[in-house]
């Protein structure tokens, strides 16, 4: 017992004078041994006691007119105590824990509030409502006529007669719904729906990826037998079980007479790749909405138009770009037809010229061919007749314009007028000359009477009220839309992130344990997939771990004794 009164007297954490004597010392401990780390110099060792409890005399008791033992409980505790700043000094004022220092001040509430916020935004029924809202309003946006003058909406949604009872043209401009896409409420609701997705991927994917990502092993057989599946393997090695799982694709730990195995960790990667796309398409539709330009424009064949005179920005991201000042000349335009008669496609023959007047490029495009250049993009998707070109009496040619007339259903009818006689007469009549497509000219009479019909660069002439008329040609003009949508690369690439990171979700992530209980493997494993085959491969594969001969048994059994 001599022997013990260096070691105990050592101790700073009691008083020596408690250990003068010591002639009964009943003390029972016990003493977790801690892993040796030689790379942190600086981490604390942390030891495990248990309660001591002992009887001890000291001088002051010896005194003690009573007789009376004195006894002590000293409870240690496994955690390592703080370490001391300089400031301590011992007197008492570090005493405090700096949390409780820095509790109630600026940065505590703003991390406080930062994860409340994350907790509500990454709550999924609040991000399942903004997707409602937001598929409304773009329902909403169809319904509506987008990009129409003010005059338009008071006219369809009048004061005097409001849809359902309430819906006016008030709202519409007040809310922005004649610009739906680029309104403050869309575009809000998209934000929103952002910032839960990248609060979900914070709060929720990312800590799945590490957990998923850390190797778990299990030291009872009991824990796992609990697992979705396990099976013991008598007369078995772990080390044939980890051979095995690594020729079936498995990443496998071993330690000591424990293992750990998991398969298809991208399937824990895939959500976060699903959110990143979609905030990326979110993304590339707001800057589509938001920092584009739009036109239309209806052109003569043989005039031209600068891009920049017909494009207008569609929200407060529109940037215009040195490619505005290109100018546009319509070379040609032409159609194709049917058998019947009826237009197939029409066409238009387009040259870009840059400032100095130089062609920069050639191309004759139809519909769903469209031209690109410089981030503008010019589409075909209209057609009208803007003159008709003839002789009257050998004297000419003479432009006359072509009017649209409107018709019964979606066929196109065009018409201009030739005047006979004095042109300042109240009742002035003249030569009537009608079209459909450019193929044809339809020509009446001063009376209205039929005269005939003409194809255009036929050079045969037709008389009519004494004068004699040749059609020598109908004019196309080309109907052209050119936008500049810079989010569609943005857009195009989510959507393809969206479609790969969908596919690789539907991988199965399967985590497999086992122990090696002397002679018996016990083994276990569950997934989040496929919870009907994860079985039945596990089964294929225990039928091939091979069974160990006595031999093998008597040396493992050395092995795992020693």
């Amino acid at each position: 017992m001599k022997a013990l009164n260096p070691i105990i007297s050592s101790n700073p954490c009691l008083p020596n004078t408690h250990f003068l004597k010591v002639p009964n010392y009943h003390v029972s401990f016990k003493f977790k041994p801690f892993p040796h780390n030689n790379h942190g110099a600086k981490r604390a060792h942390t030891f495990s006691f248990t309660t001591i409890s002992c009887k001890l005399k000291s001088s002051q008791d010896i005194k003690n007119k009573e007789g009376k033992s004195v006894s002590q409980k000293i409870v240690l505790s496994e955690a390592s105590p703080p370490p001391l700043t300089e400031d301590d000094g011992g007197s008492g004022n570090g005493n405090v824990p700096v949390s409780s220092k820095n509790r109630g001040g600026i940065f505590w509430v703003a991390k406080r509030l930062s994860r409340k916020v994350l907790q509500i935004l990454s709550n999924l029924p609040l991000a399942i409502g903004e997707m409602f809202v937001i598929a409304f309003l773009m329902g909403l946006g169809t319904f509506i006529d987008q990009g129409e003058s003010p005059d338009h909406y008071f006219q369809k949604y009048p004061e005097d007669h409001p849809v359902l009872g309430f819906f006016t043209w008030r709202w519409v401009l007040a809310l922005g719904f004649d610009h739906m896409f680029s309104s403050p409420i869309f575009l809000g609701m998209l934000a929103l729906l952002g910032a839960s997705l990248m609060a979900c991927t914070y709060t929720t994917q990312i800590p799945l990826i590490k957990v998923a990502r850390r190797w778990s092993f299990l030291h009872s057989a009991e824990a796992i037998r609990k697992q979705e599946f396990s099976e013991s393997l008598p007369r078995a090695s772990i080390e044939d079980v980890g051979t095995l799982l690594m020729g079936a694709g498995y990443e496998v730990f071993l330690k000591g007479p424990s293992l750990y195995a998991f398969r298809g960790l991208a399937g824990r990667l895939a959500p976060v790749g699903v959110h990143i796309a979609m905030i990326l398409i979110m993304v590339g539709g707001t800057y589509s909405a938001s920092g584009s330009f739009r036109g239309s424009v209806n052109v003569p064949q043989g005039l031209n138009f600068v891009v920049g005179d017909v494009l207008s920005p569609s929200g407060f991201l529109s940037t215009p770009t040195e490619d505005f000042n290109t100018e546009v000349h319509v070379n040609r335009f032409y159609m194709d037809y049917y058998d019947s008669g009826e237009v197939s496609q029409f066409h238009t023959d387009l040259s870009l010229l840059n400032m100095d007047g130089k062609e920069v490029m050639r191309k004759t495009i139809s519909v769903n061919d469209p031209l690109r250049y410089g981030g503008v993009t010019i589409y075909q998707t209209d057609w009208s007749i803007s003159a008709l070109q003839i002789l009257k009496d050998n004297k000419g040619p003479y432009n006359l314009a072509m009017a649209p007339l409107k018709i019964n259903g979606d066929k196109k009818l065009y018409g201009t007028f030739l005047p006979v006689g004095d042109i300042n007469s109240p009742d002035v009549k003249g030569i009537s000359m009608l079209a459909r497509d450019l193929q044809s000219i339809v020509l009446y009479d001063k009376e209205g009477k039929f005269a005939g019909v003409r194809r255009p660069s036929s050079k045969l002439p037709i008389n009519i009220d004494g004068s004699e008329i040749i059609v020598v040609d109908a004019i196309g003009s080309s109907g052209l839309d050119l936008k500049t949508d810079p989010g569609v690369p943005i857009v195009y690439a989510g959507f393809g992130a969206l479609m790969l990171t969908t596919c690789i979700s539907y991988l199965s992530h399967s985590q497999i344990w086992a122990l090696q209980d002397g002679t018996t493997v016990v083994i276990g494993g569950k997934t989040n997939r496929a919870k009907m085959e994860f079985p039945e491969e596990m089964n294929r594969l225990l039928d091939k771990v091979p069974e160990l001969v006595k031999s093998s048994l008597s040396n493992q059994g050395g092995s795992i004794s020693g």
